[in-house]
């Protein structure tokens, strides 16, 4: 049995056996240029540690990464970090200054979310 996850250009590849995860790597390099990384530590944001009961995922670095790039690394939380209350109106306030900036973090943060729901 072997196992392919595939998304754009990264690849996890593991099979049941040695000789079979040698056997598909050999196939794939045939037909594609392939780099092996070596053991699974790092995938679409999701660090992976190996234990001796298994593995161990989080997002410590990429949640790091997404704080710093919005800023936000030295800020303190906040039970409620916005206002409850606040009446929000598409037609007043102002603009965001960088919109490509802004919706790159809203991305990122909803890709955050959807891998840890209970943030």
């Amino acid at each position: 049995m072997a196992y392919l996850l595939l998304y754009v250009d990264d690849i996890i590849l593991t099979a049941s056996t040695a000789g079979l995860l040698r056997q598909l790597t050999d196939s794939l390099r045939a037909e594609f240029a392939l780099k092996d990384l070596g053991p699974l530590h790092y995938f679409l944001g999701i660090e992976v540690v190996r234990r001796v009961d298994g593995f161990f995922l989080h997002q410590r670095k990429y949640t790091h990464e997404l704080l710093e790039r919005a800023g936000m690394l030295n800020c303190n939380p906040a039970l409620t970090p916005v206002d409850t209350k606040a009446k929000l109106s598409a037609s007043d306030g102002s603009l965001a200054s960088d919109a490509l900036f802004y919706r790159s973090i809203i991305g990122a943060l909803q890709y955050l979310t959807l891998t840890r729901p209970e943030l």
